[in-house]
């Protein structure tokens, strides 16, 4: 089914989108229990046409949220498996030789999709992971000095193992900076892991999305007409300049080696301004700022080698920030 296709109601209704992205979640529920954050998280890069990156230990279902999601938004969707012989050319593309017309022509690779499950895409050398560089950047693809344009809407949506576990390679300061928000998928409460089991034995396969149930619930036209709702939502003066304290109070955090540049700052300026749209709000608050600041700022922050030996994380020095930064009235 062509993805733009609205064949669900009329198109261009903010509120019949809203409506149409809060069901993602029940929809999804269906093949993933308890994730309910990431997939707020991937709603919110999708409004601000941003791209994810997802951590967590193996086994945790990185994977299949990103399928049910592209399931659920009846999107174009393809999967790259990142490994260490990996080359470049094998996610943008390449000119390929024509023998019948003498001539090279580009044969497009996985990247010309909507939605790209780069996945472990830390178990890849630097080299290949910034081949998504200007893809994530300019949403185009240049190859033999000339620009391809991805579809539009388009979302990376990396997983990642932790940096510690073996065969990764930390992925360049460059290339997280890309990333709007960062999503940390922990492992599953006890009550969680039965209802997993449990599904499991009744038969779920988490390869068959569609037996699961798992079906369209919004479109490519329900993310157009939500972004133009975002992009109307009001942000005062104030909550501006309490975006840009939090990013400047992270330079001068004597935990951190790095801060969040400005590019932070609008990511989570951005990534506010969604989330109050998501809520039913037509503007922005502080409380928007402080839910949505631990997944936009901590890819963006370094740590000082002395303060990660005394176990302090990115996480417990953004909240840090949070709660000495003040809050405007």
């Amino acid at each position: 089914m062509d993805p733009t296709t609205d064949n669900a109601g009329p198109t261009g209704d903010p509120d019949r989108a809203r409506a149409a992205l809060e069901a993602l979640r029940a929809e999804i529920a269906k093949a993933v229990v308890g994730q309910d954050p990431a997939v707020t998280g991937l709603v919110v890069a999708l409004l601000c046409r941003g791209h994810v990156l997802l951590e967590g230990v193996p086994g945790v279902a990185k994977t299949l949220l990103v399928r049910a999601l592209a399931a659920a938004l009846e999107l174009d969707t393809k999967r790259v498996q990142f490994t260490p012989d990996l080359m470049p050319s094998d996610i943008t593309g390449s000119l390929v030789y024509d023998a019948r017309t003498a001539e090279f022509s580009f044969q497009p690779g996985p990247v010309f999709t909507h939605l790209l499950l780069a996945d472990e895409i830390n178990r890849t050398p630097p080299k290949t992971q910034s081949s998504l560089l200007e893809a994530m950047e300019e949403r185009q693809v240049t190859v033999d000095g000339t620009p391809r344009p991805l579809p539009d809407p388009f979302l990376v949506a990396a997983t990642q193992n932790p940096v510690e576990y073996e065969g990764t390679y930390p992925l360049p300061e460059a290339q997280l900076d890309r990333f709007l928000l960062k999503l940390t998928i922990p492992l599953p409460s006890r009550q969680d892991e039965i209802d997993v089991l449990t599904r499991h034995a009744e038969g779920f396969n988490p390869r068959d999305l569609h037996a699961a149930g798992v079906r369209p619930v919004a479109t490519a036209a329900d993310l157009d007409a939500a972004r133009a709702a975002v992009a109307k939502t009001t942000v005062s003066p104030d909550i501006t300049a309490y975006v840009v304290d939090i990013c400047r109070a992270t330079r001068e955090s004597p935990s951190l080696t790095l801060g969040v540049s400005p590019r932070g700052a609008t990511a989570l300026l951005a990534a506010s301004r969604a989330w109050a749209w998501l809520t039913g709000r037509d503007y922005v608050i502080p409380d928007d700022v402080k839910a949505l600041a631990l997944p936009t700022l901590r890819h963006r922050v370094q740590l000082r080698p002395e303060a990660e030996m005394e176990g302090v994380t990115a996480d417990s020095v953004i909240n840090a920030i949070l709660t000495h930064v003040p809050v405007p009235r």
